[in-house]
């Protein structure tokens, strides 16, 4: 048993350091024989006992958000989850997540595995998330992490933490009409740019489903297969967002609003994030 005395202005420290509760932190210090940095330690060791406790809890609540660099050619997102809606509105959380975006965009990690180890406050983005979990006492997991890198890319935040769409151009000029095409991509939900991208599988599936809509509808058998071609057709329109109908004039679709912007103008890439999605 320690017989280092622990004063109060030591706890009062590292709570504010870690966020911790009083009495975690005074046993922290305990345990660390007054070494703050071992206390810290605990803490963190702590926070990694909660994430395993906690790991077969359900994180769908959370937030995203997205962000573009200053010269606009690339744009990053983070879905970062929780387990309640409390934890995802509170302002440290989203500083949190924001902090996370910030270094994504200085350091430009390839994919999450990079992301995760990079470090912040001097720590790795993995041992932060886990001092948040001690913190916080819930299951936080970075779900998502999306980077479109284009000629120009903008990022359109929805409202609320809750959506974010990533979209890149293939030239700059498209930059008095993307944020329209970015709330376009948020509110519509395309499945891909264009027909081409659309995978083979969801053209199966619309296929038979359109074979057996007709066929309940009593169509012949021969028919079947052209219904269901004329289906898949209705759902690019619906599903694909150059063929979409622009969502502020419903004359015009997409592709029709990139050609009357400048000659060739495409999407090259989007990315639709979405909380619980």
């Amino acid at each position: 048993m320690s017989t280092v005395q622990i004063s109060a202005s030591d706890v009062n420290k590292l709570r504010q350091q870690t966020g911790a509760g009083m009495m975690d932190c005074k046993k922290a210090l305990t345990e660390a024989n007054g070494d703050f940095d071992a206390a810290v330690d605990y803490l963190r060791k702590k926070g990694q006992k909660v994430a395993n406790n906690r790991s077969d809890r359900d994180a769908m609540e959370g937030v995203v958000i997205g962000k573009v660099s200053a010269d606009k050619k690339r744009g990053v997102a983070i879905v970062l989850n929780c387990e309640t809606d409390f934890v995802a509105k509170n302002d440290a959380f989203i500083k949190f997540v924001e902090s996370l975006v910030d270094l994504a965009i200085e350091k430009q990690p390839a994919d999450l595995e990079a992301l995760k180890a990079l470090e912040l406050n001097g720590l790795s983005v993995t041992d932060n998330l886990f001092d948040q979990i001690g913190k916080i006492g819930e299951k936080l997991e970075i779900s998502e992490y999306a980077v479109v890198e284009a000629p120009l890319v903008i990022v359109y935040n929805h409202p609320g933490y809750r959506l974010v769409s990533v979209v890149g151009f293939s030239s700059d000029k498209a930059e008095g009409i993307s944020k329209d095409v970015a709330m376009q991509v948020a509110a519509m939900a395309p499945v891909a740019i264009d027909k081409d991208g659309v995978d083979q599988k969801t053209i199966d599936r619309e296929i038979e489903v359109g074979k057996e809509q007709a066929r309940a509808e009593g169509k012949p058998e021969e028919m079947l297969e052209k219904i269901a071609l004329g289906k898949l057709n209705k759902f690019y329109k619906e599903n694909t967002l150059m063929a979409q109908n622009f969502i502020k004039d419903d004359k015009v679709s997409i592709a029709q609003l990139l050609e009357n912007t400048e000659k060739g103008l495409k999407v090259t890439e989007f990315k639709r994030l979405k909380v619980g999605s």
